[in-house]
């Protein structure tokens, strides 16, 4: 297991190279797999296939399965770099890719790809990786692997016919999975929902309302033309470990744009994403603190927390879906905080004594029998994405087994 001391001494030297402005991208490869030499491979388990020719190394990454087991240390306290069996010798980005995903293709632990990544100072932004650039797999004298960007494509080359700067990076994670969560607040404080202003009514006597549809709002001091998030209050967020209501999740609704101020105002729905019902919340859609860059990085100190949601609605999730944990900035996470996600080991009932059965499930005895407590067993890696108070929105980049509410996150 990778220490959180030992991964922040890596990012402080090599993280920053995975901060990628976060819009499209991706590339194109050639599958030609390398025997990595023997020192480089001792202790590696397990193999992974090369991808296709027509999938992009994340589409890779997702059907290789999610977190891999963390590398375990040699005896020097240094840790070894575990690539893939199955890495190509070339790789050629194209569209669809994400830096986790050619990560993830190249190593089994995503997290040492700073400790492999060979910057060239002699190419225009080598920290940052663009669609149709080239990236080669190679050892050097001391049998560490190392990844460098072979040759650039044509994205980067002649830039004296752009006029504006490069700004499509491939993103570190799939930006569509969150960017509907970055721009509107997910998270409301019962303070916030107290002082927010509400949907009263819906014109022509509607019960619900969608596209198109006119409300009229309580409480809303926007001028003509100013633009809302309608939200619909969910359930209260609960920290399990206090049993305290950390939040209420917002679920968003529709854009509410304001046509004539006053009281109550009159706003045209737009941009719907389900019902609006009255009594949604209408809050500010204003998102000038929303990052546009992430850096996968440990937290700032000791994180153990749980699972406490899921926002597709159900009590499990996989890969590239967003959960809710009872963490947050008091707690040292930042947007980039990369946690592992274990699932929490069951209590049973130890039914044996001095190599004899004493008692079944079924029997009297089996209340008394002694309760162990099984240890957590890794089943995923989480990139928080949207950090409150005490909870934290997170993108599951990796997962070896289904994800539930109540699974612990802790430090990778």
């Amino acid at each position: 297991m990778v220490s959180n001391q030992a991964l922040g001494a890596r990012a402080a030297a090599g993280l920053w190279v995975l901060s990628v402005v976060l819009f499209g991208c991706a590339h194109t490869r050639q599958a030609e797999p390398v025997p990595a030499p023997a020192a480089a491979t001792s202790g590696a388990a397990g193999s992974a296939a090369p991808a296709p020719q027509d999938m992009t190394a994340t589409e890779a990454a997702i059907a290789a399965g999610g977190a891999a087991p963390a590398p375990a240390a040699t005896e020097g306290g240094a840790t070894p770099v575990m690539v893939n069996p199955g890495a190509p010798k070339h790789y050629v980005v194209k569209r669809g890719d994400t830096l986790w995903g050619i990560a993830s293709m190249y190593l089994k632990d995503p997290w040492l790809w700073p400790e492999v990544w060979i910057i060239n100072p002699q190419v225009p932004n080598p920290h940052l990786i663009y669609p149709g650039d080239t990236l080669a797999l190679a050892y050097g004298a001391d049998g560490r692997p190392q990844v460098r960007l072979e040759q650039a494509g044509a994205v980067r080359l002649d830039p004296r016919l752009r006029s504006t700067p490069l700004d499509n990076a491939i993103p570190t994670i799939p930006y569509t999975a969150i960017a509907a969560f970055l721009s509107r607040p997910t998270v409301m404080s019962s303070e916030e929902i107290r002082h927010a202003p509400y949907v009263v009514a819906f014109r022509d006597m509607h019960q619900v309302a969608g596209s198109g549809i006119e409300v009229y709002v309580r409480n809303l001091p926007g001028a003509e033309n100013a633009r809302y998030a309608v939200m619909h209050v969910a359930g209260p967020l609960r920290d399990p470990d206090d049993g305290k209501v950390v939040g209420y999740e917002g679920i968003y609704t529709a854009t509410a744009l304001v046509q004539r101020p006053g009281e109550p105002a009159k706003a045209l729905l737009i941009d719907p994403a389900r019902e609006t019902l009255r009594g949604d919340r209408l809050l500010s859609t204003d998102s000038k603190d929303v990052p546009t860059t992430f850096t996968p990085r440990p937290p700032s100190s000791e994180v153990r927390g749980r699972v406490i949601g899921v926002v597709a609605g159900t009590d499990v999730a996989g890969q590239y879906e967003v959960i809710v944990i009872n963490r947050g900035t008091r707690n040292g996470l930042a947007p980039g905080s990369v946690l592992a996600v274990e699932q929490a080991g069951d209590v049973v009932r130890d039914l044996y004594r001095n190599g004899r059965q004493i008692g079944d499930t079924a029997g009297a005895g089996y209340s008394f029998a002694p309760k162990v407590k099984l240890p957590d067993e890794r089943s995923g890696t989480l990139l928080v994405f949207k950090v409150y108070d005490r909870v934290s929105f997170g993108l599951i980049v990796g997962a070896s087994d289904v994800i539930r509410i109540n699974d612990v996150v802790r430090n990778p």
